[in-house]
């Protein structure tokens, strides 16, 4: 607190309130109100999103549209919720007295900051903690999925083996092929399996190993070595296609997260913004009505 004395030598003391300018009991209120919306709105964004997603193939939204949409609605809800809960705020908060109009102004938007502050991190540690509870149900699925692809996987070779093995085939290919496919059907799969999977990890199947396969394919099948060929070239570019499928869908999802990442942040900072300006909307017209006190002359 600063002194200064004035000209005819009188010191001169400001005068501060006793009072803190922060009045949490009607934050709380107005937290309280804000979290109790969000919760509403979410539950009932989820009920309808969950519409959009369907079983059938051709008949769910895409990716990116339903991530917009959730977006989208994340806007609506911190419109919703921020704005009902900065007006309470502002609202519940007991007058101030001898305080200039853009003290009391930038105190409402404070409260109302505030306010939107603390029901914002009480909405985001539930939805992380649902969150955590669902990836600890996907990791224990996804651990279930493992089990089984190990157990069923132990039964050919193993995925560390899959490089040595891939080239210790190389090495014993017999020279007539066709009679080895023939005679024992287990071990051509065996290995037709190990040259896919080699192809598939290296990116592309050697013109040697086509031959191959064509010829296993012929053995197997009875096929011409041409028709053989071309059910081998037909099946390769299958497996093409579904690489460059799954590649789409994760670029696809990527740009969907990005989105909604963005769209999320707008709509905090949306909301932040709302619970302040209501809150000095509240403020307002809370002080629009002054009580006076009548006391009698002496």
């Amino acid at each position: 607190m600063s002194v200064s004395m004035t000209d005819s030598g009188e010191i001169a003391t400001p005068v501060e309130s006793s009072k803190s300018a922060m009045t949490w009991g009607p934050i709380f209120g107005g937290a309280a109100a804000a979290i109790g919306v969000t919760l509403i709105l979410l539950l009932l964004g989820s009920g309808v999103g969950l519409t959009m997603v369907s079983p059938w193939s051709g008949q769910s939204s895409s990716l990116g549209t339903v991530g917009v949409t959730a977006a989208i609605w994340l806007v609506v809800v911190q419109w919703l919720s921020s704005g009902l809960g900065g007006y309470i705020t502002g609202r519940l908060r007991t007058k101030w007295a001898a305080v200039h109009t853009d003290e009391v102004f930038f105190r409402d938007t404070a409260h109302g900051f505030i306010s939107w502050a603390l029901a914002t991190i009480f909405v985001a540690g539930f939805l992380a903690s649902s969150l955590t509870s669902l990836a600890g149900a996907g990791a224990q699925a996804v651990g279930s999925a493992a089990t089984a692809a190990g157990t069923a996987a132990s039964s050919t070779a193993s995925t560390s083996d899959l490089p040595t093995a891939y080239f210790t085939d190389a090495l014993l290919r017999p020279e007539q092929a066709r009679a080895g496919a023939t005679s024992d059907d287990t071990a051509a799969t065996a290995e037709v399996s190990r040259i896919l999977l080699n192809g598939a990890a290296a990116g592309q199947i050697p013109d040697d190993d086509k031959a191959y396969l064509a010829t296993i394919v012929s053995a197997r099948t009875g096929l011409s070595e041409a028709d053989a060929r071309t059910r081998v070239d037909t099946v390769l570019k299958r497996i093409d296609d579904a690489k460059v499928a799954a590649q789409k869908a994760a670029d696809e999802a990527r740009k969907a997260a990005s989105t909604t990442a963005l769209l999320g942040a707008l709509s905090l900072l949306i909301g932040a913004f709302i619970a302040s300006a209501a809150a000095a909307f509240g403020g307002s017209q809370r002080d629009e009505e002054e009580d006076l006190i009548v006391t009698p002359r002496i």
